[in-house]
């Protein structure tokens, strides 16, 4: 017993001295060389983080974890946001990932994620010299060249994160022998070829992300094997060909999006009860998809969001959506869908948005749609609906919002029941109708209207002084239509706030007349995009608009503007189209517009401009045509001024 004792004794005495070393930092000679390797490959560190890195005591430095009892690097972890008393940043490293990295041979995770200025490629020895790699986090970063086949010798890894980064090439066959692998992260890079068949081998996968790359080729045909998967994202890739049929054997999938490829066929599942039970959300949008929505379409009992916008379907809405009852949005938008609504509409008791735009959809609308007490946007527009009145129904709805019935046939004065529907009105479309009388002045007391678009109508007056109390608009459409007077009132929306919400104006090819008074000032500094063209308007640019820090957009073309071109206009540096042509303004191009290097759209035709167009990129680089029908101008693209 004692002799046991002695032993016991002697084992917590060797461990204690063991863990008094280990406490001390000191580290493994080659996982020294390889942090100092690592190191000395990044040439500018702005957490500071590096410059502590002193010393041989390796477990010590920040970002750096060793194992209690080996003392061998085990993670090493860089990509967190730093925090002080008074302010969070992201780090930057600046440099190249080095291949001595591949000399910490016990390490379980390499986190450099989001690190900004780490450039070069992934060292091939990552691979083949750490077994015991779990984690690969190396997105957020610059790096690229293609992925290494040897990452497919980390049998231990389960999560590669790649994303967002710069990598190219195809994807490597080997990542197939990952079959420990529950993530992989490769989207938003710059990968072609196809998808390899081996990657069906991942049984233990449970989350795929590619999306936002140049896959080309088709989808492999046994993906129903890789049956833990929960989240399979290929979206905006380039993939073809149809969607296999053994998707319907991804039984715990829960996130599918394939949008934003150039995948045909037929919708293939489910084609039983019980199939794909736990799908949730799915993006089929953006693809040349044909046939009909599958009438089992509502066996997917746990969808929330379905997008099969922008497509080719055709055919009815089938009834069986009726039974989607966790079906919170469904987009459906640019298709050939037929029909009537279906009534069994109203089993949707918690949509909140339903869009079917721009396809074949009948008249008239189901009484049952009132049924649907939580929608909240409904975009029907531009269908064969032939509405004839606004459906008074919609305005009783009490979640409603936002309502889209552009190119419905609607007629008449725009209805008065609007301005008190029981939800305050946000967004009002009632663009491509058959509107006419004027503006009522009640528009002022929509009060949370953040865009309206009564475009394309044959409304008449003038813009009504109540528009001043519209302080949340930030979209107003009104183009195409027979209105008259000044526009000033549109320029004071949004002033009761120092940044304002408008952002997008289009009153061009009306009847307006009078002058600008102010534009740039106040609230309507966030304007991005203002077309006051094909009117009447006179006067000149007030200086104030230089203060549009945002607006990419600006025609005033088509009018009767003179005096000279504001130097101002050069402060917008985020300029990118300027069409001043057909008026009568004066004097030379402003030599500041040189600064516009944003500028892709140049029209000045059409003037009364004189001198030298201002050498230099970008005016030297437009057509003649941006110029022609000023006398007085010169120098290229047109005459030589001495000629």
């Amino acid at each position: 017993m004692a002799c046991q004792l002695f032993w016991v004794v002697v084992l917590l005495a060797i461990t204690r001295v063991g863990e008094a070393k280990i406490a001390g930092g000191q580290c493994n000679s080659n996982d020294l060389k390889g942090l100092i390797g690592f190191k000395a490959g990044i040439r500018a560190d702005t957490s500071g983080r590096l410059a502590k890195w002193v010393g041989h005591s390796c477990c010590n430095w920040e970002g750096i974890r060793c194992h209690n009892q080996t003392g061998r690097v085990t993670e090493i972890r860089l990509s967190v946001f730093i925090s002080t008393n008074d302010f969070d940043f992201q780090p930057e490293m600046r440099g190249s990932l080095s291949p001595s990295i591949a000399l910490l041979t016990s390490i379980e995770v390499i986190d450099l994620g989001g690190l900004i200025g780490l450039a070069g490629t992934i060292p091939p020895e990552i691979g083949f010299r750490l077994p015991e790699l779990r984690k690969l986090y190396l997105y957020g970063n610059r790096l690229s060249g293609p992925v290494p086949d040897s990452i497919g010798k980390l049998s231990k890894l389960e999560k590669l994160h790649l994303h967002e980064n710069r990598l190219s090439g195809s994807l490597p066959p080997s990542l197939g022998n990952l079959t420990n692998l529950h993530q992989l992260f490769l989207y938003s890079n710059n990968f072609t070829g196809s998808i390899p068949d081996s990657f069906t081998n991942l049984k233990n996968l449970m989350r795929l992300d590619l999306h936002s790359n140049a896959l080309t080729g088709h989808l492999p045909v046994k993906i129903g094997e890789m049956q833990a998967l929960e989240t399979l994202d290929l979206s905006n890739n380039l993939l073809e060909g149809n969607i296999p049929a053994s998707i319907t054997n991804l039984n715990s999938i829960s996130e599918l999006y394939l949008n934003g490829n150039h995948l045909e066929g037929a919708i293939p599942f489910p084609s039983s009860s019980g199939q794909m039970s736990s799908l949730g959300f799915l993006r089929l949008n953006d693809n040349h998809l044909t046939g009909r929505i599958p009438p089992n379409f509502g066996y997917l009992v746990s969808l929330q969001r379905a997008s099969l916008a922008n497509n080719k379907l055709e055919g009815a809405i089938p009834s069986s959506l009726g039974g989607l009852s966790a079906l919170t949005e469904l987009y459906l938008k640019g298709n050939l869908i037929s029909g009537q609504i279906p009534k069994s509409i109203s089993q949707l008791s918690r949509l909140i948005l339903l869009s079917i735009p721009h396809n074949l959809i009948q008249g008239p609308l189901p009484s049952e749609l009132s049924s649907l007490q939580k929608l909240q946007s409904l975009d029907l527009s531009f269908n064969r609906l032939k509405l004839v009145s606004f459906p008074k129904l919609l305005s009783e709805m009490p979640s409603l919002t936002k309502i889209y019935l552009g190119g419905c046939g609607i007629q008449g004065k725009i209805p008065e029941f609007l301005r008190a529907t029981p939800s305050p009105m946000q967004e009002l479309d009632l663009s491509a109708n058959h509107l006419s009388g004027s503006l009522p002045a009640w528009l002022g007391s929509l009060t949370q209207l953040y865009s309206l678009n009564l475009s394309r109508n044959f409304l008449v007056s003038g813009i009504p002084d109540s528009v001043t109390n519209l302080q949340q608009l930030g979209v107003l459409d009104l183009h195409s239509n027979r209105l008259t007077g000044p526009i000033s009132k549109v320029f004071e929306i949004g002033n009761a706030f120092p940044d304002g919400s408008l952002t997008y104006i289009d009153l061009s090819n009306n009847n307006f007349s009078g002058g600008i008074e102010q534009i740039g000032v106040g609230g309507q500094t966030g304007m991005k995009y203002v077309n006051l063209s094909r009117n009447s308007l006179i006067g000149g640019v007030p200086t104030s608009i230089g203060g549009l820090k945002l607006l990419e957009t600006l025609d005033l073309s088509s009018n009767k503007f003179g005096s000279r071109i504001p130097d101002a206009l050069a402060n917008v540096s985020s300029l990118e189209r300027l069409k001043l042509q057909k008026n009568q303004f004066t004097g030379n191009i402003p030599v500041e517009f040189l600064k516009l290097k944003r500028l892709m759209e140049l029209d000045l035709s059409d003037n009364f401009l004189e001198g030298e167009i201002p050498t230099g990129k970008p005016l030297s680089e437009f057509p003649e045509s941006s110029y022609s029908g000023n006398r007085g101008l010169c120098g290229k693209p047109l005459a030589p001024c001495n000629a």
